[in-house]
């Protein structure tokens, strides 16, 4: 009987291996990059971005730049008396104040708004303003609060400067008080709060002259009264006090209570 050599089988195997390998037996290669889909529009190099559930509608925010750049010259309009949301009358708006070189509350607070409505269009926040200029008149104060209703805000911010008395300086946040509707208890307070946190984090002070850590319970602002939205009015600073009058002149400045008031609105909207 003839011996069978199993070992010759083993070694002719590799070499097998070896002749497929040579005629093409291979893993296809990995598409040239011409040949891979082409991005889409915007999009970013690197890792794919981590999946997320879809946040639903964006929010709505009002902001309210206080005053007008025309109140000046419509006395007679602006005298208008309005309801101030409590059974009584105010005058429908007001010309504001200004630093002593006379950079107007107007134009301060216009400039603000503007800056923080960029901010939050950036984080997919839809922003609404109650006036779109510096050089019209009005609105009235009570037609503000109503902008804000009637497009279902989930929160609205008024954006003024104040005029405190001599050495005071410093912001604060007011808040409708007492409470008129279910929106101006805890959902305006929990938005009072955030707006103080955002400032400060500015390396801004609560005010030194009116309410207490920053909040200031009023009740007779009709723009807060007649709010059915959560809402909060910000004196970012006295124009009266010298240092804080460079602050609010300087873009830089500006820029800090945007970045501010905006940190504020999206702790408030839970961002």
């Amino acid at each position: 009987m003839a011996v069978r050599h199993p070992v010759r089988r083993l070694v002719l195997l590799p070499v097998l291996l070896v002749l497929l390998a040579g005629c093409g037996v291979t893993e296809p290669p990995a598409p040239s990059p011409s040949s891979a889909a082409a991005p889409l529009p915007g999009a970013r190099s690197g890792p794919p971005p981590t999946t997320t559930t879809p946040a639903g509608p964006a929010p709505v925010v009002v902001l309210d730049p206080g005053h007008n750049g025309g109140n000046a010259t419509a006395a007679e309009e602006i005298a208008r008396e309005v309801p101030d949301g409590r059974g009584g009358t105010k005058p429908c708006n007001t010309t504001g104040t200004e630093t002593a070189d006379g950079y107007a509350e107007h134009a301060f607070a216009f400039d603000v708004a503007a800056r923080v409505t960029r901010l939050l269009t950036a984080q997919g926040v839809v922003v609404r303003s109650t006036r779109d200029s510096d050089d019209g008149v009005g609105p009235c104060v009570d037609r503000r609060a109503a902008l804000a209703n009637d497009a279902g805000a989930a929160l609205s911010v008024s954006i003024h400067a104040d005029s405190g008395p001599a050495g005071g300086r410093g912001f604060h946040v007011a808040l409708a008080d007492p409470p008129l509707a279910p929106s101006q208890r805890a959902p305006s307070a929990a938005l009072g709060e955030a707006l103080v946190a955002g400032l400060e984090a500015q390396g801004f002070t609560p005010s030194t002259y009116r309410g207490e850590d920053g909040v200031d319970p009023r009740p007779d602002l009709a723009g807060l009264n007649h709010a059915r939205v959560p809402a909060a009015l910000v004196e970012c600073a006295s124009m009266a006090d010298p240092g804080e009058a460079r602050v609010v002149e300087d873009p830089a400045g500006r820029r800090r209570y945007a970045e501010g008031i905006a940190a504020g609105i999206l702790r408030a909207l839970g961002r």
